[in-house]
């Protein structure tokens, strides 16, 4: 697959089929994950896959109780008909923990402190277009409180849980999504 189609054409998997993912697959998608760029080479992450359905039961539970405080706090309508039940369907949901400790030279710099994210996140990028890649769908999940999480996963602070990723067989062909032209996000300084 070429890279600039898999980019152009991933999107966010929200219905997944119940066949499980091969361990291989997986394996490979965990391996894009581990070569993304970090500050100094640090790699700040780490996997939790789970694959237990009373974890996702869990995971979902969280979800649920986060979406619905948010729901109230925001006034945002359409959390009413967002739904989280993939959360207990996807076959394998990944969690993406960051290590605060192998975050860059970012960390002595004002607001800094970040680069260690930024890896995860371009970890969490990489395993999305691996799974696109090798026919499955994926989702980037933040819709939880970190503490609560955390302590599902049996995370040990200062390390965070930073994303969920789920991964799995998409069931029907996931929303396409507009972008917004480079000319509305872009500007030059020359």
């Amino acid at each position: 697959m070429d890279l600039f189609d898999a980019i152009r054409n991933r999107r966010s998997c929200r219905e997944f089929l119940s066949e499980p993912v091969p361990e291989e697959t997986l394996h490979r998608i965990l391996n894009a994950a581990v070569w993304a760029p970090s500050p100094l080479n640090a790699q700040p992450w780490e996997f939790i896959v789970i694959t237990n359905q009373e974890a996702k039961e869990r995971i979902y539970a969280e979800a649920e109780r986060r979406r619905e405080w948010l729901r109230e706090r925001s006034g945002w309508k359409w959390l009413g008909r967002y739904r989280v039940e993939f959360l207990k369907s996807a076959p394998v949901i990944v969690a993406v923990v960051g290590d605060p400790e192998k975050t860059g030279a970012d960390r002595f710099l004002e607001g800094g402190g970040l680069g260690y994210q930024h890896a995860c996140a371009a970890a969490i990028q990489n395993m999305l277009l691996a799974a696109h890649a090798l026919g499955l769908g994926g989702l980037w999940f933040t819709l939880y409180d970190l503490k609560v999480i955390g302590e599902i996963l049996r995370v040990e602070p200062p390390k965070v849980p930073l994303a969920l990723v789920c991964i799995g067989k998409a069931r029907g062909e996931p929303l396409q999504t507009p972008r917004k032209p480079l000319s509305e996000t872009t500007r030059y300084l020359r």
